[in-house]
């Protein structure tokens, strides 16, 4: 059994060093909470992910959701885990108290669920959803519908799932055809959905589904579509189970990974007699099931970025323990020693690849996450709004960028693991196969690349990203001429400026009528994106670390560069901020540099991905 390897230094580095996120306790909301209840949170989070989720990884993989006769199982050892998470409050652990929820900032809930999820992915699956499900319900739907399911949802007694996909209709939504007659105060609903991940188990009594449907008389395309609460099982008006609502799991697939967690085709109303409760109002239902979209691609990205994290960990261990070959500068010496892994530049090279981009992609979850509380709490109108731009721009990037370089991350420590890393006795190659679902569900990676581009660049009169430039800009200024970064920084600039080149230029073809130009680029424009911004978030850990090993350097009287390696070596904080300074190095000198190669493609006016002949 594989351990559960984690990064909490940097969790920690990330919430109170760079982001500051004790200040939220100076709001209302989160008044009754400190920087030390925060930290007991992540202690018992860490505690639960080590010692009752990460054994269910291998579980989850090995045995797997099973379906027979209709019936749909996960593994038994799910049962006591899950028992034990729920009680917890972890379903609800940034939900309204008023629901039964904690109340906790998103971003110390984000944090702890990097823990969960990079414990055991398949496990997460089922309350990540009903958490969704349970928030969607609770903005939208009627008081007596959330009075009835909401608080069940968050203490994890009912679940929920997110059910959009149809045969004919994946990410097109607008092609949906499930139908929704209404009857009396209910709707019959009529209609398979595929693709429903934990859309049937055995870990509650009940599944509350939001469904998207059509009623006869709505518009075509997604302006005519609603939203419906639609249980398992329907619920008396006192909360009592009732009859069986004719919803019916048809199948579940066999998939390249997360195998302990059902992923369903769902058929309703068969017999006629399935029935659905309007959530708002009837024809807005993709609007409050995008609601639930954008959180759940931001916890999307946490998936890539955990599996990453955790991949590179178990990387490292083993390049630090396996030995093989000797030193390359002593090939030719055949009494040389053999010398672990780790000393190979290549295996180096690919250890601070998986470092630099986890940490980078944490910072860019963390700090969404971050905006998305201070928009709830601030008491200033263009702070909050301008806070909640961010959370809008970065969603894409967090969903996109998190989920294909978190794929990378495992790549590449299967490699640094060799024949071993491909070999099921470690657990990386179970992290990659479990981890490439996250760039596919939730809207494929190239769809967050057109949202970026053709809509929220343009959102509010490109407000979004005027404010964005003008903050990345001003960062630019201040520290560009900083004595020991400011090379770094210029890097930085340099970059800025081939984005918003390429950028201009695809506005001006837009607004001239040639929108399929800059939709072919769209896809290397939202990493070009992801990149500028996670190198201004490195940049502004890479100052904060700077500072702090400045003073422990003065402080242990370490002068020159011998004498700062030696306390790195044996000062475990010098070796922290030591090693957030070469995670910024590596990625502004090694990835950051692709901004200006695809902003010279874009530019090159090539136009053989819409005209090629395939």
């Amino acid at each position: 059994m594989a351990e559960y390897l984690d990064d909490r230094r940097d969790v920690e580095f990330i919430l109170y060093e760079h982001l500051g996120v004790q200040r939220l306790c100076q709001y209302e909301k989160y008044s009754e909470f400190s920087k030390e209840l925060f930290d007991m949170v992540l202690d018992q989070g860490l505690k639960l992910a080590k010692e009752e989720i990460a054994p269910l990884n291998e579980v989850a993989d090995r045995v797997g959701a099973k379906f027979d006769n209709g019936v749909v199982t996960l593994p038994k050892e799910f049962r006591g885990p899950y028992k034990t998470y729920c009680e917890g409050g972890w379903i609800g652990v940034s939900s309204d108290p008023e629901w039964g929820g904690q109340g906790l900032p998103r971003v110390v809930g984000m944090s702890t669920g990097e823990f969960f999820t990079g414990a055991c992915l398949a496990f997460m699956m089922t309350p990540s959803l009903t958490h969704g499900a349970a928030h969607m319900f609770q903005t939208f739907a009627s008081d007596e519908l959330k009075n009835l399911y909401v608080e069940k949802m968050y203490a994890g007694q009912w679940a929920g799932t997110m059910c959009l996909t149809e045969p004919q209709a994946g990410s097109a939504v607008g092609d949906v055809k499930t139908s929704a007659v209404k009857e009396g105060d209910v709707y019959k609903i009529t209609g398979t959905k595929i693709f429903i991940s934990s859309g049937d188990h055995d870990l509650t009594e009940n599944i509350i589904h939001p469904v998207l449907a059509r009623t006869p008389d709505a518009p075509p395309g997604i302006k005519g579509i609603s939203l419906f609460l639609v249980p398992k099982v329907r619920v008396n008006p006192d909360g009592t189970l009732g009859e069986s609502n004719d919803v019916r799991c048809g199948n579940i697939e066999e998939k390249m990974g997360i195998h302990g967690s059902s992923t369903c085709t769902l058929n309703f109303g068969d017999e006629g007699n399935c029935i659905g409760y309007l959530v708002g109002e009837e024809n807005k239902g993709i609007v409050y099931m995008f609601h639930m979209m954008n959180g759940a691609r931001i916890n999307v990205g946490l998936q890539g970025s955990a599996l990453g994290a955790v991949a590179y960990k178990h990387a490292l261990q083993y390049a630090k323990e396996r030995i093989q070959g000797v030193d390359v500068r002593n090939m030719k010496d055949p009494n040389a020693p053999h010398v672990a892994i780790i000393e190979h530049p290549d295996v180096r090279r690919m250890l601070l690849f998986g470092k630099s981009v986890t940490e980078a992609t944490r910072a860019l979850l963390l700090k969404t996450a971050y905006y998305a509380d201070l928009a709830e709490v601030t008491q200033d109108d263009a702070e909050r709004e301008k806070a909640a731009g961010y959370v809008e721009l970065f969603t894409p990037l967090c969903k996109s960028y998190s989920t294909d370089m978190g794929f990378e991350v495992c790549v590449q420590a299967m490699q640094i693991l060799g024949g071993y890393g491909y070999c099921k006795e470690y657990p990386v190659e179970q992290y990659a196969r479990d981890s490439k679902i996250a760039s596919i569900y939730e809207g494929t990676n190239g769809i967050q690349a057109m949202d970026l581009l053709g809509r929220k660049l343009a959102m509010k009169g490109g407000t979004l990203y005027m404010n964005f430039l003008a903050d990345l800009n001003a960062f630019v200024e201040e520290n560009r001429s900083h004595e020991t970064l400011g090379k770094y920084v210029e890097e930085l600039a340099a970059a800025k400026d081939a984005l918003a080149d390429v950028t201009n230029d695809f506005m001006t073809k837009s607004m001239s009528g040639d929108t399929l130009y800059p939709i072919s680029c769209a896809m290397p424009y939202l990493n070009s994106f992801s990149e500028v911004v996670c190198s201004w978030l490195l940049l502004e850990q890479a100052l904060i670390a700077q500072k702090r090993l400045d003073e422990i350097s003065s402080e242990k009287g370490a002068t020159d560069a011998e004498a700062l390696k030696a306390l790195a070596e044996e000062n475990d904080e010098a070796k922290f901020y030591a090693g957030k300074l070469d995670s910024m190095k590596f990625y502004v000198t090694q990835i950051l540099p692709q901004v200006k190669a695809r902003a010279a493609s874009a530019k090159s006016e090539d136009r053989t991905i819409l005209d090629a002949v395939l």
